[in-house]
């Protein structure tokens, strides 16, 4: 994946690969307004939870980029309607509001500068979260390589690798700073229905970087547990509470569920950023339910009667009491999550 980037900024435009072309093809898209950005989101040409947040980031940037440096309220009024849609794309990942609020701090702090500087320091901001992201992910990588055995048969779930961030990922991060310390791993990673995350995604970001994966259907996930196949299980998150419920996407409760049964460590591996420290548990997280013809066809394909009805809720919450641990930038939390997640928060 070296040779591939999520997203970048390249002059006065942001460059997205489009993920929904994955595996078949590599297209990039060149993005020079925020509406584009917006699109990108809602029809996850870009996604995973950092990932998003830099998008938004990069949007409000596109949003002033070509505005006159002598007009200030329209330069403040494209600004403003830049974060509001933006906000409303998609309900449920933390980072893409995280990223907004700091955008909107910036843009506060200086209100009063010429606009040419203000658009410099949007820009900065943006690409300091890009940056930051990878180096996060890096540590999260570092930090969850020691809880991998020796010999680590990891199950995944959609995609929480290098596509899903700036780069090198959270979930898959951790299985490459693994593998990077000498331990043998071995991947299975489920397809992730309806729009395929793991089969599409996930399976070409490890045959890329030469990492051993099996692709199995979600339903099999059991079946390979009970079969002795896998020794973790490995996810990442799309918001987590104060207690340590963590939304992530649809099917991985399932998991939960199945490795606690089967005496398998749960882990979630997530920057700080993902963290909702205002939500007292799960049962307040949003969760995003999305257009029933995903679940219908595949690509353009028909699957299933056209006028079936459909319930296609794009994440579920898993319980606290399900999860050993939280593998983040500062350090692994373990339960109660209150009382250390808030730590690692505030750690130094």
């Amino acid at each position: 994946m070296e040779d591939l980037y999520t997203i970048k900024w390249h002059g006065g435009k942001v460059r997205i690969l489009d993920q929904r072309q994955l595996p078949n093809e590599l297209v990039l898209l060149e993005i020079s307004d925020h509406r584009g950005i917006v699109n990108a989101i809602n029809n996850m040409s870009i996604r995973g939870a950092p990932a998003i947040g830099i998008a938004a980031a990069f949007g409000v940037v596109l949003s002033v980029w070509s505005a006159d440096d002598t007009d200030r309220p329209t330069f403040l009024e494209r600004a403003n309607t830049a974060i509001k849609e933006i906000k409303e794309t998609r309900p449920t990942a933390r980072n893409l509001f995280w990223a907004l609020e700091r955008m909107r701090l910036v843009l506060t702090r200086n209100l009063n500068r010429p606009l040419g500087e203000i658009k410099k320091a949007l820009l900065s901001e943006a690409q300091r979260i890009l940056d930051d992201d990878i180096n996060r992910c890096e540590k999260i990588g570092k930090y969850g390589a020691a809880l991998l055995p020796d010999r680590a048969f990891v199950l995944t779930h959609c995609n929480a690798g290098a596509l899903a961030t700036g780069g090198y990922g959270t979930a898959l991060g951790v299985i490459r700073a693994a593998i990077a310390g000498g331990k043998k791993v071995k991947v299975y990673a489920n397809e992730t229905r309806p729009l395929l995350q793991g089969a599409r995604l996930t399976s070409f970001e490890l045959l890329e970087d030469d990492i051993d994966v099996t692709l199995i259907v979600d339903s099999a996930a059991g079946a390979v547990m009970r079969e002795g196949k896998i020794n973790i299980v490995l996810v990442g998150a799309d918001r987590i509470a104060s207690n340590g419920d963590t939304a992530n996407k649809i099917g991985t409760y399932s998991l939960a569920v199945l490795a606690k049964k089967h005496q398998i460590p749960f882990y979630v591996a997530a920057p700080l950023s993902t963290c909702d420290f205002d939500l007292a548990n799960g049962s307040r997280i949003p969760i995003e339910v999305r257009d029933a013809d995903e679940v219908r066809r595949i690509n353009s394909l028909l699957i299933a009667p056209e006028d079936v009805q459909v319930y296609n809720p794009a994440f579920d919450v898993t319980p606290n009491d399900l999860i050993d641990a939280i593998i983040t930038e500062r350090g692994i939390a373990r339960p109660p999550f209150k009382t250390t997640l808030s730590d690692l928060k505030n750690k130094t």
